[in-house]
């Protein structure tokens, strides 16, 4: 699909971006990879990680600017929407550009891929869009309807549009294990509340669930791929055993679960091996037999919750992720 072909990547200069761009150029032969994103200095490290690999291009621009994008998606087959402000008690304190950058923005987004007749987009969502208790989750469920919308906008035979939703990436930047490894020398780690769980996914499942959506996506559908719970008591103990817990409290906007199916999208999703999917309500597309395929409708009511999933992640294999991110920076 991505040989001699033209790929764009907002937020491109995220853990996503590097995992994904590195992906795409060890694996397929593109014509071009454009990283979109506004901060130049982070293009300025990606550049200087790649080389000169002359199918990479950085492009400066922010999805809250839609000419921009017009510009940027020229020429443009796929793609993969990561831009965000993910931050949760960021996006409490600022909601004003919260909501900019994540529902305008992907408004922008949808506008520029359907009038410069982009093939494919996928676009990034997360666990806290499900029944969301904070506005980082309330504007990514607002970006996520929108996405599934806009199938209905590019009409028959144009711009497909398509959702993945995962959990707490494990060792991308702002999320908990940095934190954590951060503050190991201190002796002493902030958790939250000993019961909170989350959903745990490499950088290299997120980029393998973004092939998937890819390759089989109809148009509307929302990804998610099955991943392992993990207590952050448990996080806590294999980045730094011997430090002390200090219980801090639920910031603003958390959760102390979070959730990736709910129990009203279960009349529209649909079981496989790996994933589930969450098909569009609108427009008879749930009862899509090109969009369900093989798959299994769950039952009445099914919840996938971080405290009640049935695969979980405990102490000893974090770490031997961990051992393994280590190995492969000092190689």
């Amino acid at each position: 699909m991505f040989n001699d072909a033209t790929i764009l990547v907002t937020g491109g200069t995220g853990s996503f971006g590097h995992a994904f761009v590195r992906e795409v150029l060890d694996h397929h032969e593109p014509r071009k990879i454009i990283i979109y994103s506004r901060d130049e200095m982070k293009q300025w490290d990606m550049a200087s990680l790649i080389g000169q690999d002359p199918r990479v291009r950085f492009f400066i621009g922010d999805v809250r600017d839609k000419e921009r994008l017009y510009r940027a998606m020229e020429g443009v087959d796929y793609v993969v929407h990561a831009a965000a402000m993910k931050i949760v008690p960021s996006a409490e304190y600022n909601p004003f550009e919260c909501i900019k950058t994540n529902i305008d923005g992907a408004m922008n987004v949808i506008d520029a891929a359907i009038d410069r007749k982009v093939k494919r987009v996928v676009a990034l969502s997360t666990d806290k869009a499900s029944s969301p208790a904070n506005l980082y989750g309330a504007t990514k469920l607002a970006s996520d309807k929108l996405f599934v919308a806009g199938n209905s906008y590019s009409g028959f035979g144009g711009t497909r549009f398509a959702v993945v939703r995962y959990g707490n990436v494990m060792g991308s930047r702002g999320s908990v294990i940095p934190f954590f490894s951060q503050l190991a020398h201190s002796g002493v780690l902030p958790i939250t509340d000993l019961r909170m769980t989350r959903f745990m996914i490499s950088l290299e499942q997120s980029v393998g669930a973004v092939w998937k959506a890819f390759n089989d996506m109809v148009g509307g559908e929302i990804f998610i791929r099955k991943i392992p719970s993990m207590r952050i008591g448990d996080i806590a103990q294999a980045v730094a055993p011997a430090a002390r817990h200090d219980i801090v409290g639920i910031r603003p906007g958390e959760k102390l679960h979070e959730q990736m199916i709910s129990a009203e999208d279960s009349y529209n999703t649909y079981e496989y091996s790996d994933y589930y999917k969450i098909l569009p309500a609108i427009n008879g597309w749930s009862e899509d037999p090109a969009r369900i395929k093989d798959g299994i409708r769950v039952p009445e009511g099914f919840e996938y919750t971080s405290d009640s999933n049935t695969d979980w992640m405990g102490v000893d294999a974090l770490r031997f992720w961990l051992n393994g991110q280590d190995r492969s920076k000092a190689a």
